[in-house]
């Protein structure tokens, strides 16, 4: 009797133990291991992904200047794919045999069980001809995607292009993006991906064993719909833009406009351009190739990214400091005798002219190098030369609430700071206390190691015209059908100069263009402000500046035009401005008693020659890459080496056009 209990409880324990063991491998599988419930659902069950469309992008009128066209990909999910016929899929598809290896190990590799693509970016008359057959392929599907198109090819840096998600980009985004998906990669289209990508919807279809849509899953208790990204109203004016773009054609530069009582940028043109429907589509890759080899960079963002110094345009902001330090009144005289001595270094006016006697406006009208000069002396030397660090501080101070040497935060990535110098700059070059205002003199008239970007100039441009004060310049005004505007972009930033400061130095800004450097540019009926400029290059001809505002009352646009290479401002860079400024306010360009035309303009090729420019670009961007020097000539050498009687040009010539393309290759990497 007792022998029966006991092997009855033997058993029970035996049965227990494996319902136990029954019970924790069911847990394990339902529960942990994901994979078997993958396979099951994926066996009855499909999730199709509806992208959504990405917002459109509109001008500040309306225009459209980025919309979406739709196209098709293949995708696969490898566990669900059955024998079938190889060679007419590849035939259908428009793909070889290496090639359908290469995406099936691929599409393996990411996983057995989820979908990804196999093919992407079909024709309508691919996907046509495809669609009627491809229920003979279990485990293949279609998924509608969106391009981007852009009807009137402009504006290309200012609103950047999309491209496929990287590894990266799908870690970062915490399971949203997947394998095919697209991002924005530059401009507007990634500083506001999220707005702009609106949201995916799910469909959940029940399908039999060959892969046929049977219904909805849980009569589509789970599926969502996909919402459309929102709208984006951005501040160009797409007519200027289009000029500004045909002004500036086969020139290296920028212009930015922006109007100064809100801080929106109505101009944005960065020169070399390209057409933007180029980096869409299966041919991306090579035309993306093909603008990257081309030596004057049409993909560097130049309102943003170029720094030059800002030569005479930055004379205004100087006696705007003084002013308000009280080292200067509008009254303050100076004799130039056509130069001007500081220390032992001797300054000279522009073609050394001589301007004779000059108080604040008439100096600005006439762009002297000497009063300006005494002025920055003045500044410096305030509180005695052995403080000059001091108050070079608090001249920096000053200079950067302008904005100069940081960043505007404008709503675009990349944007650069340009160059203030620091007391340890100078410091590390001629030793603490070793300095003086003379030893840094070139800072007076915009020059040395002073640099600022396009945008900052015709920030700074804004300041002026709004006595003392900008708005954060931007490129998007409104979002979605609500017109939303971000709340940082309505408030004024004060850059700490009292408001009647400034009517002396506009009064000879307005001379600049009445009957001084810029008389050529003067347009019909308005009144415009400006201050022409001539940023000394190291590396070639000088950088054509001009900077204006208009009209003089109640502005609307303020403007900076940076024509490289082309020598003094009011020969380039003035007159490009002046037609982009008339067409803004009036609609239309009169005939200008100069005579000068846009059509003389658009068709002036400014561009420098290719080998020197390389040759310039490499020596400037040299301390950028990490090929030492002598690395970099040895590397030359090399390939100069056994050629056959070079003449002594053509040495040079090649020697630039190697050092380039490993400058290009560097860049290359880095991106």
């Amino acid at each position: 009797m007792n022998s029966f209990f006991e092997r009855r409880y033997v058993i029970a324990g035996i049965f227990i133990s494996i319902v136990f063991v029954l019970l924790v491998r069911l847990f394990y599988i339902q529960i942990i291991d994901q994979r078997y419930a993958i396979y099951a659902n994926n066996n009855v069950r499909r999730e199709i992904i509806h992208n959504a469309a990405r917002g459109p992008i509109l001008d500040r009128n309306g225009k459209v200047l980025v919309q979406n066209v739709p196209f098709y990909d293949i995708m696969v999910i490898p566990k669900q794919v059955k024998s079938f016929d190889t060679v007419e899929f590849c035939r259908l598809l428009g793909i070889d045999k290496a090639e359908f290896d290469k995406q099936w190990n691929k599409a393996i590799k990411y996983s057995p069980y989820l979908s990804s693509v196999f093919e992407k970016q079909l024709s309508i008359t691919t996907y046509a001809s495809l669609q009627e057959r491809l229920s003979e392929f279990p485990g293949f599907y279609s998924a509608t995607r969106y391009l981007r198109t852009y009807p009137d090819s402009v504006a290309a840096q200012f609103l950047g292009y999309i491209g496929e998600v990287l590894d990266r980009d799908i870690k970062r985004s915490n399971g949203y993006y997947h394998p095919g998906d697209y991002i924005g990669i530059t401009g507007v289209e990634k500083s506001y991906e999220t707005t702009l990508r609106g949201q995916r919807g799910v469909e959940n279809l029940m399908v039999d064993s060959k892969g046929k849509p049977k219904g909805h899953y849980a009569n589509g208790l789970y599926d969502t719909a996909a919402v459309a990204g929102q709208r984006l109203t951005s501040s160009l004016d797409i007519n200027i833009q289009k000029l500004g773009e045909k002004l500036m054609q086969n020139k290296l530069g920028s212009i930015v406009a922006i109007e100064p009582s809100t801080g929106e940028i109505l101009c944005y043109v960065s020169s070399p351009t390209y057409d933007p429907n180029l980096m869409v589509g299966r041919e991306r890759g090579n035309n993306a190739a093909k603008l990257y080899a081309n030596v004057y960079n049409p993909f560097f963002i130049r309102p943003i990214q170029a720094k030059y110094p800002p030569g005479s345009s930055f004379k205004p902001l100087s006696a705007l400091i003084a002013l308000q330090e009280g080292v200067i009144t509008p009254t303050t005289s100076y004799y130039c005798p056509g130069y001007y001595y500081a220390g032992n270094q001797r300054i000279p006016c522009n073609k050394g002219e001589s301007h004779g006697l000059v108080n604040l406006s008439s100096a600005v009208a006439k762009s002297c190098n000497g009063y300006f000069c005494m002025v920055f002396q003045k500044l410096l030397d305030h509180d005695g030369a052995k403080q000059t660090e001091n108050t070079f501080i608090n001249w920096r101070a000053n200079v950067n609430k302008f904005g100069l040497g940081s960043k505007l935060g404008l709503d675009m990535p990349g944007e650069g700071r340009g160059n203030l110098p620091t007391p340890l700059h100078y410091d590390n070059i001629y030793k603490q206390g070793r300095w003086r205002s003379s030893t840094i003199i070139s800072l007076a008239i915009g020059q040395g190691e002073l640099e600022a970007t396009p945008l900052q100039l015709a920030n700074l441009e804004c300041t002026i015209a709004n006595h003392g004060y900008y708005y954060k310049p931007h490129l998007i005004k409104a979002i979605g059908a609500q017109n939303i505007i971000k709340k940082e972009y309505t408030e004024r930033n004060y850059v700490g100069i009292d408001s009647q400061y400034f009517e002396p130095v506009i009064n000879g800004m307005q001379a600049v263009v009445e009957d001084g450097t810029a008389i050529r540019s003067k347009i019909p009926g308005i009144i415009m402000c400006g201050k022409t400029g001539t940023a000394q290059n190291p590396h070639g001809e000088d950088h054509s500046v001009f900077v204006a505002f208009a009209p003089r009352v109640n502005p609307k646009i303020a403007i900076a035009v940076v024509v490289e290479n082309s020598g003094e401002g009011a020969h380039w860079a003035a007159p490009i401005a002046s037609f982009i400024v008339e067409k803004y306010l009036k609609g239309t360009i009169s005939e200008r008693e100069s005579g000068i035309t846009v059509d003389y303009y658009a068709n002036a090729n400014r561009l420098p020659d290719t080998a020197l420019y390389l040759h310039h670009t490499m020596m400037k961007k040299k301390s950028k890459t990490n090929i030492p020097q002598k690395t970099q000539k040895d590397s030359v050498n090399k390939q100069l080496k056994g050629e056959k009687s070079v003449s002594r040009k053509n040495k040079k010539d090649t020697a630039a056009k190697v050092l380039a393309a490993q400058y290009l290759k560097k860049e290359e990497e880095n991106e």
